[in-house]
């Protein structure tokens, strides 16, 4: 159960972070008023929402996920991937001091947490364009550590691995084309998203509920017969630089 999110406002430059996203330009009163609903929700979802200011000289900070790593026992540090966003991770590790043991991620390692896929105790750690084996294998070490199984997987696809997997709980995967036939996938039930609603891929299961983006009703049907209360967030200004809903907070 997650009790704790660890969240940070959008900057005015928003617009300013990295993107390979051509949908048109992002509006910032927009996306205040949609990551204020994300807040709100999983407020009302019963976590503890600390929502740290924004960083002027960091316009991809609000996309907190991609500083650490939280499991139940310990806090991993990364070393982000994209040069442009080192030393967010800095910020975010005296906060997070607070509630776990910390551990980091060392050059010429590079880790985004958007890589990262808790599936119960086992992580799936995508190496990608931001994050290196030196980076992956680091925290697979640290997880061992502490009781935790991992594994490395080939992103080929996305920006992230998780922008094209989630876990959903009970042992049941979102999952797209592109990783659906993942042999470290097999033991799991896998629902596959449809072509034309991959970016729903990124899905955030907090507790008994999920949040799903808003407008890809083959992805909320599917996810429905779950028997978990679904949520759907209007994230449009999020998607034109890259991001979801797994992006914006650390849940802990």
């Amino acid at each position: 159960m997650f009790t704790h999110a660890i969240a940070r406002q959008p900057g005015a430059n928003f617009d300013l972070g990295l993107t390979t996203a051509d949908l048109g330009e992002p509006s910032y009163a927009l996306i205040l008023k949609q990551h204020q609903a994300y807040i709100q929700t999983l407020a009302e979802l019963g976590l503890e929402v600390i929502l740290l200011e924004d960083e002027p000289d960091y316009p991809d900070a609000y996309f907190v996920e991609d500083t650490a790593i939280v499991t139940p026992h310990v806090a991993v540090i990364t070393r982000p991937g994209a040069p442009s966003r080192r030393g967010e991770e800095e910020k975010i590790e005296p906060l997070l001091a607070q509630f776990r043991p910390i551990a980091r991620i060392k050059a010429p390692g590079t880790l985004d947490g958007g890589d990262v896929m808790m599936a119960d105790n086992h992580f799936f750690i995508g190496s990608s364009l931001r994050t290196n084996l030196e980076g992956a294998a680091q925290l697979a070490e640290v997880l061992k550590q502490y009781g935790h199984s991992a594994e490395v997987v080939p992103v080929d696809a996305g920006l992230h691995l998780k922008s094209s997997v989630n876990f959903v709980g009970d042992n049941t995967l979102l999952v797209t084309d592109a990783l659906a036939d993942y042999p470290g996938f097999a033991s799991f039930k896998r629902i596959l998203v449809h072509p034309e609603e991959e970016y729903a891929a990124n899905t955030l299961r907090i507790n008994d509920a999920m949040l799903i983006p808003k407008g890809f009703p083959r992805t909320l049907e599917q996810l429905s017969r779950l028997g978990l209360k679904v949520i759907e967030l209007e994230v449009s200004e999020v998607q034109k630089m890259d991001g979801g809903l797994t992006c914006m907070s650390l849940r802990f």
